[in-house]
């Protein structure tokens, strides 16, 4: 009977031990991967999320609105002074075209949304005062838009990334595939006869086996994860931290989505940490990567409604990201994980091929949308059959289904037929040739520009797709914006925080654009924005923000 208790209690104590060494293991693994999150809230978005829902909110009033940065009586009064010119300006620049916005804006969620998020919220009190922007167009041509006014601006939006090649570019796609496919119309179901054409260059450029149409870019990233998950049997997702896939909840675990996405692991990209996940875990179906990225690794897309303090960053090292994408691939191999560029937004700006081309790497799924549709809307899913396949034929009630009523529009298809051939184009060649060299030197002639007048403002880009950083603290870089609208430079909602040039922007275009930057970054400064005594930190605005947040909660 001892000998029985003996072997029982020895039994218990090996259950024991693997339970704990399990145990152990799940911590481990737990720990390995916090650490592979980047470190700001941006890497943990559930906590960014559950810190968003007790932010209060509360607005400067007009005895502090123009000193925060503790600048002396003078300088405030001048900084008033410009606000009252800027408003009167702006209000006699543009009236037609904010008269059309005001008469909208009740009905249209999505201009309220971008009216309220183009400055940080405390200073919207200042927005309700007539500091606006117009929302509306009525022409474009070469690489300038008009709006109801007649003001006409260079365009620096690049349409969110559709405009790759000028906006008479796909004026013309649109005319010409509408012409093309006019006899059957709008026809749904069924394929108008330039689908093959279609399918075999996307297949071409792609590089990939097969490929299946979709109404945006959203919709293309739900399927391409939906494939990786069913051909895996995974469930996890892994982003990288600050990346942009499209508003739908998996892919936006944090602010923004009002429900909790439990099967998506944010990481911070370029880091050892993440590798080492990768590498451990089995249970990744795919990692989902944006190209953009390379330029701010970690950093959500910016926007001027972030700028309290200037500290926006952005840097980009082709042979870095290189390496970073060439390890990625080998741990997918390795580990059966699918690896899906999202190019909706970059696709064929870097180069013909897109980022498989630029960055000489292969993914298992890429996505493209936005330019591709020749100015109509799109998405594409393409990829290499093994992930692509819907159906198993071993088990026909084993589907991964996805459909769409206006997938393969005959009107979409036709514009798309237009931008492909026209993709061959010699011409549109030519816009490659030292791609990197013709906008890296032009960034580095505007920087050089800055610094030569004093400015403590620089641009980074990643080929044609610029940021405008800030190399001072400051609490009013947002208004720079407006600065540049009326030097007639036309900014997306976002503002200094993304430009994108078309391709087809001459020297002589540029030049026109350096010297109306580089104006609105001098009258910006005479007016007493820039001011600085030197005391004045990114951590010191920080901490005072922190303060206003904790008086406008408790008190």
């Amino acid at each position: 009977m001892n000998e029985s208790i003996g072997i029982n209690t020895l039994v218990m104590t090996g259950v024991g031990s693997a339970a704990l060494f399990m145990a152990f293991l799940k911590v481990k693994a737990r720990a390995e991967l916090s650490l592979a999150k980047h470190k700001s809230l941006a890497g943990h978005p559930r906590t960014a999320k559950r810190i968003a829902a007790l932010l209060p909110s509360y607005r400067y009033d007009a005895s502090q609105v123009f000193g925060l940065d503790g600048a002396p009586p003078d300088v405030v009064a001048q900084r008033q002074a410009a606000f009252e010119r800027l408003v009167a300006t702006i209000g006699q620049r543009f009236p037609a075209t904010l008269a059309a916005g005001a008469s909208v804006v009740e009905g249209l969620s999505d201009l309220q949304f971008v009216s309220a998020y183009r400055v940080p919220f405390q200073f919207r009190g200042l927005v309700d005062r007539g500091l606006k922007i117009g929302s509306f167009l009525q022409t474009s041509d070469g690489v300038t838009v008009t709006d109801l006014d007649g003001n006409v601006l260079y365009d620096l939006t690049g349409s969110y990334g559709v405009n790759l090649f000028g906006n008479d570019f796909y004026k013309a796609c649109i005319d010409e595939g509408a012409d093309a496919v006019r006899a059957l119309g709008p026809v749904l179901g069924a394929y108008h006869p330039v689908m093959v054409d279609n399918v075999q260059r996307v297949k071409r450029v792609s590089g990939m086996d097969e490929l299946s149409f979709h109404m945006s870019g959203t919709e293309a990233v739900m399927q391409a994860v939906r494939l990786a998950r069913y051909h895996s049997g995974r469930k996890k997702i892994v982003r990288f931290c600050g990346s942009y896939h499209g508003w739908w909840g998996d892919v936006q675990p944090g602010i923004g989505n009002p429900m909790v996405a439990k099967d998506t692991y944010t990481l911070s990209e370029m880091a050892e940490g993440t590798l080492r996940v990768l590498r451990k875990r089995t249970d990744i179906a795919c990692i989902l990567l944006n190209p953009l990225q390379a330029l701010h690794p970690n950093a959500a897309a910016p926007s001027d409604s972030s700028l309290m303090d200037g500290s926006r960053k952005a840097a980009y090292s082709r042979e870095k990201y290189t390496a970073w994408l060439k390890t990625l691939r080998s741990i997918c191999d390795e580990k059966g994980i699918a690896l899906i560029f999202d190019e909706v937004f970059v696709g064929f700006r870097l180069a013909p091929g897109g980022a498989q081309e630029y960055f000489g790497v292969k993914a298992d799924m890429v996505i493209y949308g936005k330019t591709l549709g020749g100015g109509l809307p799109i998405g594409v899913l393409c990829g290499k059959r093994a992930w692509m396949r819907r159906f198993r034929d071993d088990k026909p009630a084993d589907i991964c289904f996805a459909r769409g009523t206006f997938n393969s529009h005959p009107y979409v298809m036709g514009a798309m037929n237009v931008f492909l051939k026209r993709l061959d184009n010699q011409d549109i060649r030519a816009l490659y040739q030292n791609i990197d060299a013709t906008w890296n030197d032009r960034a580095y002639h505007l920087n050089k520009r800055l610094t030569e007048a004093g400015i403590a403002v620089q641009v980074a880009n990643m080929s044609s797709i610029w940021t405008v950083l800030y190399t001072q603290p400051g609490c009013y870089h947002w208004l720079f914006q407006h600065y540049l609208r009326l030097e007639g430079l036309a900014l997306s909602w976002v503002g200094t925080g993304r430009i994108i040039f078309s391709l087809n922007y001459t020297n002589a275009d540029f030049e026109e654009v350096s010297q109306r930057f580089v104006s609105a970054a001098k009258a910006m400064q005479a007016d007493g924005w820039w001011w600085h005594d030197g005391a004045q930190t990114h951590k010191t605005i920080k901490r005072r923000i922190m303060g206003e947040l904790l008086a406008a909660k408790f008190w």
